[in-house]
């Protein structure tokens, strides 16, 4: 959608980055459509706010889902490797500066089979293990669902983070809630982050808001209201009857939106005001996905798509603070807004 850019407001990095043309290699593991990605590259407007751009360029990315993979081309970059992880590895350049990737959270999540980092899916961590062998990264981030750090997950976690120690990595394993870095969703999630003791030890990045103002999900999409079904920008819905399944809610519209899952089967949170579900632009925004990222994808495999990203506001948020820790700049910089000139 067309916006005036003279009156977005520009989230500003002055006094957190130095004045610097050096830029970081980032291996992209797990990519799905390109949420963490696009996070990291930086440079994207949402919500009436302009996420500058980062210092970070993707070298390398895989991804196993044939669709995911034609997403992720037209919005991030044509080199993405569409292939099984295990055979990609031995394409991985010999060395990066960053390692990203959200590991399959299936085994874990509490919507899942629960078979733990064991299972056939969550068990992928240990590609991630072995690419940074490979690749030695000053820096890796490996994001899975918050139910990870649940008491029914101790040994899962445990072994993750063993399996991660092991390569030499100081850790940091902590608890995020979207709604705190502005996405308007309740989404909670776990970001494991390995330095090299070349850089100081990662501390997370400051949160933008308290719960008491949280951006509704009312804010994020109420613009959508009066359009049409529009394929091309991908506003379309299920019309799957109401049902007992999990996830199958009404959005409220006086707070941010649920969980967005990927396996919802078509039922998707209905709209707080409308006598639909949610459209595939409306999540995407609640995943805080900016209007100009097409999913390149009919319904059932945007949905897909849309629910297993990492919100790329949340990404940008966590890619800042480790830019910051690249240049070894471990102070805390607040990030404010700068309302932008014409």
């Amino acid at each position: 959608m067309d916006r005036d850019y003279a009156k977005i407001e520009h989230i500003s990095t002055m006094g957190c980055l130095p004045h610097s043309s050096q830029e970081f290699s980032v291996v992209s593991m797990f990519s799905g459509c390109g949420g963490m990605d696009l996070g990291f590259i930086g440079g994207f407007e949402v919500f009436g706010r302009y996420y500058g751009k980062l210092p970070f360029r993707i070298i390398w990315a895989n991804e196993h889902n044939p669709k995911a993979c034609a997403t992720y081309r037209r919005n991030i970059g044509e080199d993405i490797l569409c292939r099984d992880v295990w055979d990609a590895l031995d394409t991985l350049p010999g060395t990066a500066d960053v390692l990203i990737g959200g590991f399959p959270c299936q085994d874990i999540s509490l919507n899942g089979k629960r078979a733990g980092v064991n299972g056939k899916r969550s068990g992928l961590y240990r590609a991630m293990v072995q690419a940074i062998e490979r690749t030695k990264p000053s820096v890796f981030v490996a994001e899975n669902v918050g139910s990870l750090l649940m008491s029914c997950n101790a040994a899962s976690l445990q072994q993750v983070m063993a399996d991660f120690g092991e390569l030499g990595y100081r850790l940091s394993c902590e608890p995020y809630q979207a709604a705190d870095y502005s996405v308007p969703q309740t989404r909670h999630r776990v970001f494991i982050v390995g330095t090299s003791y070349k850089v100081k030890p990662f501390v997370p990045p400051p949160t933008e808001r308290a719960t008491e103002d949280w951006m509704t999900v009312k804010e994020a999409i109420e613009d959508l209201e009066s359009m049409d079904e529009n394929p091309g920008f991908n506003h379309i819905w299920s019309r799957a009857n109401k049902s007992p399944e999990q996830g199958d809610r009404i959005l409220r519209a006086d707070r941010p939106g649920y969980t967005i899952r990927a396996e919802c089967h078509g039922n998707i949170q209905w709209h707080y005001r409308l006598k639909r579900r949610m459209s595939m632009r409306e999540a995407a925004r609640v995943q805080s996905f900016p209007d100009s990222f097409i999913f390149d994808s009919m319904l059932r495999e945007t949905e897909r798509q849309v629910g297993n990203a990492v919100p790329p506001v949340l990404a940008w948020h966590v890619a800042l603070q480790i830019s910051k820790f690249l240049h070894n700049r471990a102070d805390d910089c607040a990030i404010t807004p700068n309302q932008a000139t014409a």
